[in-house]
């Protein structure tokens, strides 16, 4: 092996024009060459060579061989064993050197932790034919080599044949898609601004596409430099029913954004760290994923000019960083649907991102001053109290909250008699120059005798079912049962199983839907029954709506395991739970508003979007002012229509500069009006991190001081 042996048979003849071999190419080598040696007779030759690499074919070339005709010679090389270059084959839990073999990976275990024992020692097996290129992109179809298929369960079997479409929408933009053309699969409903056809010409293009034809691979180089940008030409690429997984190759180091996880550091740490995406209620934790999903990335290059790359998916994905430097995307469903902004400055990548997915909706101007919110206002005196207090210590502020306490045992569009007075508040601090905001949940009681909201709900068919059936799909979230004491010492979970109701989760693509959320938060502004209880409220806040379940799956268990287990399962937190845990069952059925049916395992990600435009709408329908939604759960293009805050944070010190960091991120991913929880909301704030934190705060786009029930964050 790696050994080219030239025998000279027939020796006795002398060439007149001294003809010798200089230039050796070997083909299909990976990976690259370390050393070369030249001998003959057992004798090492001593003279300098030249050995070079070309990464997207494959080839070796050695260069500066003096091998004359009629002589023999042994030509010897050795491979880099980089571990840097190693692309993981065996991404499940508990990889063992059978399970990778039986993949037709190699199993090597090193003295690294984080590098993957198991990995890809040959190509990818799809090859590309049929291309078609003209001035607004390219087609072809990509071929599977069923004969270095490795193996696979059916529901990740390779696809023998997909389509590529690659198409040069702008100058600085460019999208590039597989998909199974014989077959229709899911694909993400959100819409994007793109021109109707292609607008760029090739001499004004910054980027250049070249295509690898065997094995497949997508090249993509900035123009200005000749610096490639995007390179897929490795051996992880697959496209099955259930298990999609990409590489590339990229640019430098510097990379930004993915989420919504806590990161430690603005620039993402390239060793052999995964991040997992799926939309859960889960508070910032490091390496958990949380409220949000957000598959998009900038990337500095090492010369200091700027891309942006989106894929746009909505099923349970990973990525993997590795020093490479390379990235790998993993996900469970959907097609490949990339879009890549050339900038090339940082602020011109953003710009160019929400150009495509929507620009930042304009808060309205009193939404930047200072907020103020807290879990557990026991009720309208208490709320009075404290406005009154704040006026009195001479605290600027402008916005004052309620949290879910305002509402009869949780359930949504109710007043509890212990905020009887809260309307009146409202007009009262309205009057003063003040606004006022109140939260939603998107989870409706069905356990109610007269609720018409849950009533209306059922009429309009706007709840989540199980498929092919009219069977609600019932978990339980934050609505309590009526006629009950709760006893609120005992544990979350406790509460949970002895007084929680069975909730409906309303499916937010129906038309049908979203005209029923608009009509009952006009009935919230605009009470039809008794005027004195209408609440006058400026904006709303949307939260639980990842969507959040205290049960996993439902009330009565989940009954599609392959939906809700996986034959991939990402690295998502808790993962051996299944991606119903904290959530839906994977198998609820969904509408779009063309009527097509979807399953909840593509659309789950989508739940905080579908829902969040029909909140603005319904905002300023009933306010006839601008007003502003904020929103726990987001997806690309979110940020048209709302601002986010950075979850249920801790009041702990090093909070102060993860929150940057998740501003930073959230800014890149086109929502701009973002802040997280000033002086933490679990546990006690100290005075000093308190003080520390208000004087950050000020400059947080979204400046709120919010904290739990029972936690200290006031001082005399």
């Amino acid at each position: 092996q790696n050994v080219l042996q030239m025998n000279a048979i027939h020796s006795n003849y002398s060439d007149p024009n001294n003809l010798k071999f200089e230039e050796i190419k070997i083909f299909g080598l990976f990976p690259e060459i370390t050393a070369v040696s030249v001998s003959q007779n057992n004798v090492e030759l001593d003279y300098p060579l030249n050995v070079t690499y070309d990464r997207l074919r494959e080839v070796a070339y050695i260069r500066g061989l003096q091998l004359e005709l009629g002589k023999s010679y042994t030509v010897k090389w050795s491979q880099s064993r980089n571990i840097h270059e190693r692309f993981n084959c065996y991404p499940g839990p508990d990889p063992t050197r059978e399970k990778c073999e039986k993949l037709g990976c190699a199993w090597e275990v090193t003295v690294y932790p984080d590098v993957p024992p198991c990995y890809y020692n040959s190509s990818n097996p799809y090859s590309i034919g049929n291309v078609n290129y003209s001035s607004a992109g390219i087609v072809a179809t990509l071929s599977l080599d069923k004969a270095k298929v490795r193996a696979n369960e059916a529901a990740t079997a390779p696809i023998s044949t997909l389509g590529l479409e690659v198409k040069y929408h702008l100058n600085n933009m460019l999208q590039f898609k597989i998909y199974d053309y014989q077959t229709p699969r899911y694909e993400v409903p959100v819409p994007l601004n793109l021109p109707s056809s292609p607008t760029s010409t090739s001499q004004d293009r910054l980027y250049e596409v070249t295509l690898q034809l065997k094995p497949f691979g997508i090249q993509i180089r900035r123009k200005s430099t000749g610096k490639v940008i995007w390179d897929s030409a490795l051996p992880t690429f697959t496209f099955s029913d259930m298990f999609i997984q990409i590489s590339t190759r990229l640019a430098s180091q510097y990379i930004y954004g993915f989420g919504e996880t806590e990161h430690t550091t603005f620039r993402h740490d390239m060793n052999w760290h995964t991040w997992g995406m799926f939309t859960r209620d889960q508070p910032p934790t490091y390496k958990l994923n949380s409220y949000g999903y957000q598959p998009f990335y900038m990337a500095l290059e090492e010369d200091g000019n700027a891309h942006g790359v989106l894929l746009l998916n909505s099923n349970a994905m990973d990525v993997t960083f590795q020093p490479t430097p390379a990235l790998t995307y993993r996900t469970t469903g959907g097609i490949l649907d990339f879009y890549m902004f050339l900038g090339p400055t940082p602020e011109l990548v953003v710009q160019e991102y929400t150009a495509l997915v929507g620009r930042p909706v304009m808060p309205a101007y009193w939404s930047l001053g200072f907020q103020l919110c807290r879990y557990g206002y026991g009720n309208d005196s208490e709320i009075a109290q404290l406005v009154e207090e704040m006026k009195a210590a001479r605290i600027p502020y402008d916005v004052q909250y309620t949290d879910i306490d305002y509402m009869e045992r949780q359930v949504d569009f109710t007043l509890d008699t212990r905020f009887a007075g809260l309307p009146a508040l409202i007009n009262k601090i309205k009057g003063e120059g003040m606004r006022f905001i109140i939260i939603l949940d998107p989870a409706i009681s069905g356990n109610e005798t007269n609720y018409p909201a849950f009533t209306r709900g059922v009429e309009n068919d706007v709840f989540i079912k199980r498929p092919d059936t009219n069977e609600i799909i019932y978990s339980k979230v934050w609505s309590f049962l009526p006629n009950v004491q709760v006893n609120e010492s005992l544990p979350h979970e406790t509460q949970v199983e002895l007084y929680a109701a069975h909730a409906a989760f309303p499916d937010f693509f129906r038309n049908s839907t979203v005209e029923w959320w608009k009509k009952e938060i006009l009935e919230v502004y605009n009470n039809p029954i008794n005027a004195s209880r209408s609440l006058k409220f400026d904006g709303l806040w949307i939260d639980m709506n990842e969507p959040a379940a205290f049960v996993n799956g439902a009330v009565d268990g989940c009954r599609n395991d392959l939906l809700n287990h996986p034959p991939y399962m990402p690295h998502l937190g808790y993962r051996s739970e299944g991606l119903s845990y904290k959530s839906p069952c994977m198998e609820g059925q969904q509408y779009l508003a063309d009527g097509t049916p979807v399953r909840h395992y593509d659309v789950h990600n989508l739940y905080g979007w579908s829902q969040t435009k029909p909140t603005l709408d319904a905002l300023q329908s009933v306010t006839k002012e601008r007003g502003i939604v904020v929103t726990r759960s987001t997806y690309p293009s979110s940020g048209r229509w709302a601002g986010h805050w950075l979850g249920d944070n801790k009041a702990t010190w090093d909070q102060l500069p993860k929150s940057v960091i998740g501003m930073l991120e959230f800014s890149l991913f086109g929502i701009s009006y973002t802040g997280a929880d000033i002086c933490g909301f679990f546990q006690d704030s100290e005075y000093e991190l308190c003080l520390r934190w208000m004087q950050l705060g000020a400059f947080y786009p979204y400046s709120r001081n919010h904290n739990q029930k029972g936690t200290r964050v006031s001082w005399n």
